[in-house]
């Protein structure tokens, strides 16, 4: 063996082993337990990152130690590639959306090869080509006939410049963020999927995923917002109209004040209808954002329509009636009854409008109806100012007044739900077109299956602005499948959250002829370890959720929960640099606080997750260059509970790279020799053990703590045949994390075949057991030697072991010790 371990040279003579032998392909006839491990796949942006990295490591570790342990292992690899990003390098670069993913992907893949991933590439899938979004558009149109999919107009976030529908996150305070003009709401029909339909599947299924970080499930259980209350109806003064509305307080209906309907609610239509001032209030409400959240934070705003509505309860008092910014017809019934005491959205605005605000639950003495202050009342307490409810506690007084609006027929018990059905509608080019023809006669056709997959045209342009689509000259031009009379394609395409939607089971199953094969595809089912960032928490994990109850739904597939276990890694960060003019810089162009190119100053900034748009990233080619792919796999895995954000140091991966190199140096010293050392076999076995249980929990942080520790015990020990057992062993040990040098060294130590298809080695539990104790010797509470005892040595032989001690003899210098106190297998204190 060379004193010195040429990574570059091994990582490659590997890889190509690997890649040769199809080391990592999964085999579906296998009579091996099976074991799916799986990473949430990357959107091919360019080049990975060190985020990526340290996802695919975890996973890889993982993999290798699952097939190490005799599974059968599923660890495949693809490219979520339809988005935004490709059409935005065909409008700014010139490109075409296609030849700049699969260029993209090229680079990603060779440079994920470049980390010896044990990545089953014959599955490899990418969601941008036609044989993969194919079989999503038969999909689609399974859903469609079984009634999960429909069509309907919708409020969306409309840039006027880009003429394209936006993602909330693609607005930036209130303006799209590509073109900087303001966002309009405004109403498009829209392609929907049924997943209101199974929000109580969704959320009861949450219980069951006991290896799913807990404040996930909490995430989507609050995105599903299951809700109970009142729906009742406000009688109008007019007398011709009523205002429905949902409360999950009817308790506080006394201290209601005013009634908020959404600006394309029918009164607030009707209203506008001849009233400008209201038609220009309606136009300025279009300008805010669509989402809950955007809501919550944005200016309360109202128009007083002059329309009164009659207090249920008491026909006496009458609420004024306003079109409001902060009410969406798709959620609830389009109209809210305020109660500004208890709820601060509503106290905004009856502040800001000079509405009363009435006190009507109280802790304490706190009775008064006046409520004073900015900051609305939410606990817990008794009804008060509020007639047949007063004393009542918060959940009697709800159950009075839906009794009582049963009773009299102007109300009833009900649930709600936060969650609103998936519009999957797109206005853009680079996705899965909607397989959906437009007839005059027939209305919307499915596109028979015998004619999928419907692809893109390729030749599209994007000098204006809009979806290509729909402006292109023939594509969306043909006849009916129906009565064969002149129709058009749909021009919209999928989400993009559709695609990743049921990736993981056509990984499982990829015969040609449909979108997966149901009994090959359960054989792997669900994914055991699924990893991934905390930011797809609710969208892509609730939207996959759906997607594999919608399948079981229509008879496809027999499996409730897409991924059993989830397991959401910490972020990459690294300092931030900005020059003197503002522009962000890189880790690159900075050396000593200063700017390479103009040796100007720079601002470091905070440490935050790794971003393009900041430019803190760190490509980790040039790393693997410098010191290997083992080093950097090493240090993703090494200090930071994986959990947790992992700062990026160059003295890190210098620490990784001298381990990496004193393995090396450890199994080139490796040789026969005889005798035993009790205590380096016990470090072993202890090593062995405790390195699979940090494995399986995810803990990678704690092997890598323990192989440190093992490693230093090989070190100090003598040669002995245990010592050359305990280094064959750590070959195996390390190959899941470090699986260059272990396979270099498996090779030059004899063995034969490698190390990746070796076993785990197996544990003596005997080895497991501590037979022997290190006990303390304190002289007047001062620790001044040890010993050595087996465990459970009685207390008078502990006592006469600690007198004997060469140390303690000249300490007491022939006087007996006035007290002698023993803790069993753990200390002598001897008080002189």
């Amino acid at each position: 063996m060379a004193s010195r371990f040429n990574a570059l040279k091994a990582d490659a003579a590997w890889q190509k082993v690997w890649e040769e032998n199809r080391t990592f392909a999964a085999r579906n006839d296998s009579s091996l337990p099976r074991a799916y491990v799986l990473e949430m796949f990357p959107y091919p942006s360019g080049r990975i990152h060190m985020g990526h990295v340290r996802n695919y490591t975890m996973g890889d570790v993982l993999a290798r130690y699952k097939r190490m342990t005799g599974h059968e292992v599923l660890h495949p690899m693809g490219w979520d590639a339809f988005g935004m990003p490709a059409e935005n390098a065909a409008m700014e670069k010139g490109v075409a959306p296609g030849g700049w993913t699969r260029d993209n992907i090229a680079t990603m893949k060779a440079q994920l090869k470049r980390l010896g991933f044990a990545l089953d590439w014959t599955r490899e899938l990418a969601t941008c080509e036609p044989d993969y979004y194919g079989h999503e558009q038969a999909l689609f149109l399974d859903l469609y006939a079984a009634g999960l999919v429909y069509r309907k107009e919708s409020a969306v976030n409309w840039d006027p410049v880009d003429m394209t529908v936006l993602a909330n996150e693609q607005v930036i305070d209130g303006r799209g963020w590509r073109s900087g003009a303001l966002v309009e709401k405004r109403k498009l029909s829209q392609w929907f999927l049924k997943i209101t339909q199974f929000a109580d599947e969704l959320l009861e299924g949450l219980k069951s995923l006991d290896h799913w970080p807990d404040k996930v499930k909490l995430m989507q259980e609050n995105w599903i917002g299951k809700s109970s209350g009142l729906t009742f109806r406000f009688a109008l003064t007019n007398g011709s109209d009523e205002i429905e509305v949902f409360s999950t307080r009817p308790d506080t209906i006394f201290g209601a004040s005013f009634v908020a309907v959404a600006a394309d609610h029918p009164i607030a239509q009707a209203h506008a209808a001849d009233n400008v001032e209201a038609l220009a209030f309606i136009e300025r409400c279009k300008q805010g954002g669509t989402t809950a959240a955007e809501i919550e934070t944005q200016e309360k705003l109202g128009y007083d329509t002059g329309l009164k509505a009659i207090h249920p309860l008491d026909a006496s008092i009458e609420l004024p009636v306003y079109i409001a910014n902060f009410v969406l017809m798709d959620y609830g019934s389009g109209a809210v009854m305020g109660v500004p005491a208890h709820d601060q959205r509503d106290l905004d605005f009856a502040r800001k409008y000079g509405l009363d605000v009435r006190r009507v639950v109280a802790e304490g003495d706190k009775t008064d109806p006046v409520f004073d202050g900015d900051e609305a009342y939410t606990g817990s307490g008794a009804l008060v100012n509020s007639a047949f409810l007063d004393g009542m506690p918060v959940e009697e007084a709800k159950r009075a007044v839906i009794a009582r609006a049963e009773a009299e027929g102007w109300g009833h018990g009900s649930t709600v739900y936060r969650l609103r059905d998936w519009g999957v509608s797109r206005q853009r080019y680079w996705g899965t077109p909607i397989p959906i023809v437009h007839c005059d006669a027939c209305g919307p056709v499915p596109v028979p299956k015998s004619e999928l997959p419907v692809e893109l045209p390729h030749d599209v342009t994007f000098d204006v602005p809009g979806n290509p689509l729909d402006r292109h000259p023939t594509w969306k031009h043909v006849d009916c499948p129906s009565c064969g009379k002149p129709a058009r394609r749909e021009t919209d395409t999928l989400d993009t959250f559709v695609d990743s939607s049921w990736y993981f089971i056509r990984f499982a199953s990829q015969p040609d002829d449909k979108p997966f094969d149901r009994e090959a595809a359960e054989k792997w089912l669900p994914v055991g370890q699924y990893i991934g960032g905390v930011e797809h928490a609710i969208l892509h994990l609730l939207y996959a959720r759906f997607w594999t109850r919608a399948l079981k739904h229509i008879g496809m597939l027999d499996i409730d929960e897409p991924f059993a276990g989830l397991f959401t890694q910490g972020m990459v960060t690294h300092e931030t640099y900005k020059a003197a003019d503002g522009r962000w810089l890189g880790p690159a162009e900075v050396e000593n606080g200063v700017e390479i190119a103009t040796g100007q100053p720079v601002e470091i900034g905070r440490v935050e997750k790794m971003s393009k748009s900041k430019k803190n990233t760190v490509d980790p080619e040039p790393i693997v260059d410098q010191y290997g792919a083992d080093a950097v796999r090493w240090f993703m895995l090494s200090d930071s509970p994986p959990e947790r954000d992992l700062p990026w140091s160059e003295a890190g991966i210098e620490g990784s790279w001298r381990f990496v190199q004193r393995l090396w140096r450890l199994f080139d010293g490796l040789e026969d020799a005889e005798g035993e050392d009790k205590a380096l076999d016990r470090k072993l076995h202890q090593t062995i053990a405790g390195v699979a249980e940090d494995i399986e929990a995810l803990s990678f942080n704690k092997a890598v703590a323990k192989l440190y520790e093992l490693v230093a015990a090989i070190e100090k020990a003598a040669p002995s045949a245990s010592r050359t057992n305990a280094t064959r062993a750590l070959m195996r040990l390390v190959s899941p994390m470090v699986p260059h040098v272990a396979e270099e060294a498996w090779a030059a130590a004899g063995h034969d075949g490698l190390v990746a298809n070796a076993p785990w080695p197996a544990v003596d539990p005997a080895l497991l057991v501590e037979d022997e104790v290190t006990i303390a010797i304190q002289v007047n509470g001062k620790l001044r030697d040890t010993l050595t005892l087996p465990k459970g040595t009685d207390r008078a032989a502990t006592e006469a072991a600690a007198l004997a001690s060469d140390k303690v003899v000249r300490l007491l210098d022939g006087k007996a010790p006035k007290k002698v106190i023993v803790v069993p297998d753990r200390l002598v204190n001897l008080v002189a």
